[in-house]
C-alpha cells in the first residue's frame, strides 16, 4: 500500500494472490501495472456495513451487484490505519486456510478483499466443465474486470453474462461470505497487526537461552531435544 502511494499514479494498481487463490507458491504473491482505465470492480455499488467503532478512521463497505463477494476497505486517520485493518483481514483469513485476493487501487487509498474458494470447488469437480476449459485462472486480476481469454472461441463469445458466469465460480456463497465477514470484522475490531520493530522486539524477548547460545557458540554441534543435529 506504500508502493501505490508513492507511486501517486490511480492508473497503477497492485494485486496479491494468496496461496490456493493462485499464487504458484507460498510466497508474496505481488503483481502490479498501470491501466489507464478503471476495473469494473472499481465502478461496482458498495454498502456500508456497519462497524461498532470505526478503528482508526477506516470505512469497510461490501461489493453489491457484482460475481465475487468480497469487502471495500478505505479511508483511516493515516495510511497506517488502513494498513493495519486490511493486514489484521488478512492475517484472519490465512490462519483460517481461506483463500483470498487483494486489489489495491486508488493511491493505496482503497482496497478490494475477496475471499474465493474456486481451487476448493475444482478439487471437488464442482466448476462447470466449459468454465475448465477455457483455462482461465481467475486470481485477482480476473476477480476485479480485466480478463485475458486464452482460446479465440472464448474471445468472439465474451459478454457481460460470459464474464459473469466464469467469475461466479470463485464467490464464496451468500453465507459463507457473511460467516467469514464476521470473521473479518471482529480481527479488524480486536487489535492491530505488528509493526516491524514489534515484531524485532518480541523476538529478542522470547529467546530463550538454547537459542542464545546457538546463536554464540559455532565451536561445536548442539544435539536438540527432538534429536535433530545442527550444525554450524
Amino acid at each position: 500500500m506504500h508502493l501505490a502511494a508513492e507511486a501517486g499514479n490511480p492508473s497503477f494498481r497492485l494485486g496479491y494472490n494468496s496461496l490456493g487463490a493462485f499464487a504458484t507458491i507460498n510466497h508474496l504473491h505481488f503483481q502490479a501495472y498501470y491501466l489507464a482505465l478503471p476495473f469494473p470492480v472499481e465502478k461496482a455499488p458498495t454498502k456500508r456495513v456497519p462497524l461498532k467503532s470505526e478503528k482508526g478512521g477506516v470505512k469497510i463497505s461490501k461489493l453489491c451487484n457484482y460475481p465475487v463477494r468480497g469487502l471495500v476497505f478505505e479511508g483511516g486517520n493515516t495510511l497506517e490505519d488502513l494498513c493495519n485493518a486490511v493486514g489484521s483481514s488478512c492475517i484472519c483469513l490465512q490462519d483460517n486456510n481461506i483463500p483470498y485476493n487483494v486489489l489495491i487501487a486508488d493511491c493505496g487509498k482503497r482496497v478490494f478483499l475477496f475471499p474465493q474458494c474456486y481451487a476448493e470447488k475444482q478439487a471437488l469437480g464442482e466448476v462447470d466443465q466449459e468454465i475448465l476449459d477455457t483455462q482461465v485462472n481467475p486470481a485477482v486480476w480476473e476477480i476485479s474486470g480485466h480478463i485475458v481469454l486464452k482460446r479465440k472461441q472464448d474471445f468472439d463469445r465474451a459478454s457481460e453474462d460470459y464474464a459473469w458466469k466464469l467469475l461466479a465460480e470463485v464467490s464464496l456463497s451468500e453465507e459463507r461470505f457473511e460467516e467469514v465477514k464476521t470473521y473479518i470484522l471482529e480481527a479488524v475490531a480486536s487489535g492491530e497487526v505488528q509493526t516491524e520493530e514489534e515484531e524485532e522486539a518480541t523476538v529478542v524477548e522470547d529467546e530463550d537461552p538454547l537459542h542464545h547460545s546457538l546463536k554464540n557458540n559455532h565451536d561445536a554441534p548442539v544435539h536438540l531435544n527432538e534429536g535433530c543435529l545442527v550444525l554450524p
